[in-house]
């Protein structure tokens, strides 16, 4: 069926009026929720893009009650939250036996209001789950199914968008760390630390206000018109550049979770109204690459180093740079080695004129090309032809 003027304008009010709804809603979170604006966001996104997230912190600050809010912001979703102990048994999680069925042989749990029919789903304490639940809600979060019956006789899809889970501490524990890594954005939550902020939220303003709603109808519209934002080439290098500076500073990340970041920015892009992944969007990618909370300093500092350290990769270019020159000017015992060395050297000067060529074009999609990253371009662009000359 084609596709009409009139369809098009619907889609495009439909798609404008779902992105008002969510924009209300974080407006409407940022003012309930005193200095929790980057936290907000990401659940926003996480959300948007079919992604769990982890609130980590101290009792007290306010994780339960932005998950809370966060839900009864999908107007028309069902909810299922649930306060982990040692003690929580499956059927807690996942609904009680059908003694119906278990008087017919069959071995299953009635799911209905329960974690398997949930589209958002708040778990506190999640890493108090035992190992009798942690199979079955891996499953749910990673693939969303859940295996019914005696050895999952009966699988369903399960429709959950978000899962939230909040915890005081990192789990220290082997077995919890595939749980830990299904959270793909992590936040820690600190207690409140300004004068303004704290007087907020000692007078509770705000908290009356009405919390407006999107629908599960608009989430499925978002989601499609951020699956529809490019990630350009110049993005895709910053990830690669980033990923290769977290490694020098040992903070380890799978590619796995990298993958899954791309969705994450784009989410990000349409919360914010946009249609690319710009350095204010980048920089919300700071959530997803910690893993302890004494790494959240390290990988923002990182993230940083990326987006403004381009006067820094220039003057490394420049270095390797001088060096292959140095290689290619030694004296060589023979004519044959000395050419070699010169079509080796003007080999590697040529790949690194090509790094400062696509430096100085990523510097200026960014709005940050400096004289100092088109001086390396020009001067290894003048290394090639005088090696060139020399050679001939």
């Amino acid at each position: 069926m084609e596709t009409t003027a009139a369809d098009a304008a619907g889609a495009a009010r439909g798609f404008e009026g779902a992105l008002g709804r969510l924009q209300a809603l974080r407006e409407a979170l940022h003012a309930r929720l005193v200095e929790r604006d980057d936290a907000v966001d990401g659940a926003l996104a996480a959300l948007v893009a079919g992604q769990h997230v982890l609130l980590l912190g101290p009792p007290g600050t306010a994780k339960s009650l932005l998950a809370r809010l966060l839900c009864e912001g999908i107007g028309d979703a069902t909810f299922f939250g649930r306060l982990l102990t040692r003690f929580t048994t499956p059927e807690e999680l996942f609904g009680p036996l059908d003694l119906a069925a278990l008087e017919r042989g069959r071995y299953e749990r009635l799911v209905a209001g329960y974690l398997p029919t949930a589209h958002v789903a708040f778990l506190d304490e999640v890493f108090k789950a035992s190992s009798a639940i942690l199979n079955a809600l891996l499953t749910v979060l990673n693939e969303r199914k859940f295996h019914n019956g005696v050895g999952g006789a009966r699988v369903s899809d399960v429709p959950l968008l978000c899962l939230v889970g909040a915890s005081n501490e990192v789990p220290d524990e082997a077995g919890l760390a595939a749980l830990y890594d299904r959270f793909l954005a992590r936040f820690w939550i600190a207690p409140i630390e300004e004068q303004a902020g704290f007087f907020r939220m000692l007078r509770g303003e705000a908290e009356a206000a009405p919390l407006p709603r999107v629908g599960l109808g608009d989430l499925a519209v978002l989601r499609a018109a951020a699956l529809a934002i490019p990630i350009d080439d110049d993005a895709l290098e910053l990830l690669f550049r980033l990923r290769k500076n977290l490694d020098k500073r040992g903070v380890f990340v799978s590619d796995r979770r990298y993958r899954q970041i791309l969705d994450y920015l784009r989410a990000h892009a349409l919360l914010r109204g946009e249609r690319r992944v710009d350095d204010e969007v980048f920089w919300r990618i700071d959530a997803c690459l910690w893993s302890d909370p004494d790494e959240v300093d390290v990988v923002r500092e990182a993230v940083g180093e990326i987006l403004s350290g381009y006067d820094h990769d220039a003057d490394a270019l420049l270095t390797r740079g001088r060096e292959v020159v140095a290689f290619a000017q030694r004296r060589w015992d023979t004519p044959e080695e000395e050419a070699r060395a010169l079509i080796e050297a003007h080999a590697k000067l040529t790949r690194l004129l090509g790094e400062a060529e696509r430096l100085e074009r990523l510097a200026g999609t960014r709005g940050r090309v400096t004289a100092k990253v088109r001086e390396a371009r020009q001067t290894l662009a003048e290394m090639v032809s005088t090696l060139v000359a020399e050679a001939f």
